[in-house]
């Protein structure tokens, strides 16, 4: 059974609160009630106007959009609503009278990648659209998935790319000790419909591309992001790690780049970066790259 997690939000207006679910509700089409008797085939919507103040709730499969009358604020109420919708549904409450809300089966299974503290357990679903990283439990505030993961003695570091999680693990246990624990664990977390990421994404460790926005960069610079972009970092994504444009230096040609995941610390990253990354640079920007070195994100 999934257990549903609503996050609120007001809405730039203050009429409108938006509750999201962690969950989806299967909802195909977004639909706007207006009043109790619109919502006979919605049983969640016609729960919440037994609430005095609210006038419209729109259903969508990502949460509820409830509209207040002008008779209290929503920071008066709005954490004791999503409790409620919260409670409603964790309970076994029906959403529509025609859909409920199925378990999607999740399959996980574990890859190894060339760093041999690293495991990669990879999904059959979309975990995260950006990539996140994870040092340690301190900076998990807003990853629940990774704050549970850090629960195990042996997990070190943490990185989540869209359909995988790389598990950096600390000495004195082999993979094969554990490995299959983890990959339950992901999966069973998974399927549930839990938590990966909060909301508030920038407080979460998310990476860009680059560290210095792309326009900002010089031509070169862009020049050497889109070629990583392109050409580098699905390869390095295989491996279960990533790569960030760091810094270029057009008095020595030098470009500086960040490893994170399993490639952070990976004894053949040195081999990578001097005969894949630096002989493609050169190959694809004649005359400006001379040299390309690495720091260990």
């Amino acid at each position: 059974m999934s257990h549903f997690l609503v996050t609120p939000s007001i809405k730039e207006d203050n009429k409108y609160a938006f509750f999201a679910l962690n969950v989806s509700l299967g909802i195909a089409k977004e639909t706007r009630y207006n009043s109790v008797e619109e919502a006979k085939d919605a049983p969640l919507v016609q729960q919440m106007f037994y609430l005095p103040f609210v006038k419209s709730v729109i259903l969508s499969d990502s949460g509820l959009s409830i509209e207040r009358f002008d008779i209290l604020a929503w920071s008066d109420v709005i954490n004791e609503v999503a409790l409620e919708i919260q409670n409603y549904l964790n309970n076994g409450g029906q959403i529509t009278a025609q859909s409920e809300v199925k378990k999607v089966p999740v399959t996980v299974y574990a890859e190894s990648t060339p760093n041999p503290s690293v495991m990669k357990f990879v999904a059959n679903k979309m975990l995260v659209d950006t990539i996140y990283e994870f040092k340690s439990i301190d900076e998990t505030n807003n990853a629940p998935l990774a704050k549970s993961l850090f629960s195990f003695p042996f997990v070190k570091e943490i990185f989540i790319d869209t359909n995988y999680i790389s598990i950096n693990k600390n000495e004195g246990i082999e993979w094969e000790e554990v490995v299959m624990e983890i990959r339950e664990f992901v999966r069973a977390y998974i399927e549930d419909g839990k938590t990966i990421i909060t909301a508030n994404q920038e407080e979460a460790n998310g990476f860009a591309a680059s560290a210095t926005p792309l326009e900002d960069l010089d031509e070169t610079s862009q020049e050497i992001v889109k070629i990583i972009e392109e050409y580098i970092k699905p390869a390095v994504a295989s491996d279960g790690g990533n790569i960030l444009f760091d810094a270029y230096n057009a008095e020595d040609k030098s470009v500086q780049v960040v490893l994170q995941g399993a490639c952070s610390g990976c004894p053949s990253s040195t081999i990578t970066l001097k005969n894949g990354i630096e002989n493609m640079l050169k190959e694809m920007l004649p005359g400006k790259v001379a040299s390309v070195s690495a720091l260990n994100g």
